[in-house]
């Protein structure tokens, strides 16, 4: 493969993002792994032939191949959670993984202020809850959008850090730990990894074939989703490319034979009696319940649209056995971009096509592209290649 790769979900998130990074740094040369959105509330599940399974949160889901990651500017950088998450790939039996990962010196930092002040806002909102990762993800945005260069950043040195922190403790109203030691650890992380600045994505662009991986999925983007029930970030194909600066990628977007989604929210077609196994997606404390519904082509077209297309598509869980599809809506819904769309969407039922059993055809009708890659299980080895690979 000569060409870069970006990974977008076309979903609520948990298509499989991480798998399908895998399989490509598996089966093609890859010069690193560029993270370009959300945070350590990322959970992107990767198995080895061997049983070895990590969730990737920060580091690239090519890791267990040796391929390097890169934290960009536009990822919420958890340093404590980056320390635990190399720990378990460590015992997985990657040697040094701070050795195989760079951040953008630019990259906000997520503090344990920013998680207990989402975490009590979420609380606050009783039964009206958005769903939260509690990993404090969005209070780094919001307090960034309202503070701008006061906001904590991977760069910063611990005089700026320790006076940041104490301005947004401060600001948030919150307890936590003492400043002193979130300085301490930060310094650590520091120490640990590998600084960079903005330029860096151009060098790694320029000196091979690089894959983005994304986080969350387009219908949780901050514009295109369903308020309130968004992320935080920007899910499309934007921000990466961004970071190609006019390079050119083939943009892949990924879905599910089936549509799921954590916590509250719109989820159309979905059917409590859809129980497909999910051995890596579970019921959390603050996300709230992983719920499962039919092939949604509806939002799924609609998620494609508003990333500007995709160039081909990975379709996976093809091992799980179901056969509807929602090719409608009653009534029809209007996604334009006001105040109503989530209500809806609230409202909306599903018109079905029912016993589909050519998976890989009938996705690639409803969504205008091409599936590259088809997935019928959790490992590379159970995935395959439909149409030439881009070159």
């Amino acid at each position: 493969m000569s060409g870069h790769v970006i990974v977008v979900d076309l979903g609520y998130g948990d298509a499989g993002k991480g798998t399908v990074v895998d399989w490509l740094c598996a089966t093609r040369e890859v010069r690193a792994v560029v993270r370009f959105n959300g945070g350590a509330q990322a959970g992107h599940n990767v198995v080895l032939p061997d049983g070895r399974h990590h969730t990737f949160a920060q580091f690239g889901a090519g890791t267990l191949r040796g391929v390097p990651t890169h934290l960009s500017r536009f990822v919420v950088v958890d340093p404590p959670a980056l320390a635990a998450e190399a720990e378990h790939l460590a015992r997985l039996g990657v040697p040094d993984p701070f050795s195989l990962i760079t951040v953008d010196r630019d990259a906000l930092l997520a503090t344990p202020y920013h998680a207990e002040a989402g975490r009590r806002r979420e609380l606050a909102r009783g039964e009206e809850r958005h769903g939260s990762c509690g990993m404090g993800v969005g209070e780094v945005m919001a307090y960034w959008l309202e503070h701008g260069l006061s906001a904590p950043r991977a760069g910063d040195a611990p005089v700026v850090l320790a006076r940041k922190l104490r301005m947004l403790r401060e600001a948030l109203g919150v307890q936590g730990p003492p400043v002193e030691d979130c300085v301490a650890a930060y310094r650590a992380f520091q120490e640990r990894v590998r600084l960079v600045d903005s330029s860096f994505t151009g060098r790694l662009v320029a000196s091979g074939a690089v894959v983005f991986e994304g986080a969350q999925g387009v219908l949780l983007d901050e514009h295109w989703g369903f308020d309130p029930y968004t992320t935080w970030s920007t899910t499309t194909f934007d921000n990466a490319e961004e970071l190609l600066g006019g390079v050119g990628a083939v943009r892949l977007g990924v879905l599910r034979t089936y549509t799921t989604r954590h916590g509250p929210g719109p989820l159309v077609t979905e059917d409590p009696a859809l129980e497909p196994p999910e051995p890596h997606n579970v019921t959390g404390p603050w996300q709230g319940p992983f719920r499962s519904g039919h092939f949604d082509a509806v939002a799924h077209r609609y998620a494609a649209e508003a990333a500007g297309g995709v160039d081909v598509l990975a379709l996976t869980h093809l091992d799980v056995p179901v056969s509807r599809m929602c090719v409608a809506y009653d009534p029809p819904v209007s996604f334009a971009c006001d105040g109503e769309r989530t209500a809806r969407m609230m409202r909306a039922r599903p018109v079905y096509e029912e016993g589909v059993s050519d998976w890989v055809a009938a996705v690639s009708d409803v969504m205008g592209a091409p599936v590259w890659i088809a997935s019928h299980g959790p490992t590379a080895e159970s995935k395959r290649a439909l149409v030439p690979g881009p070159r």
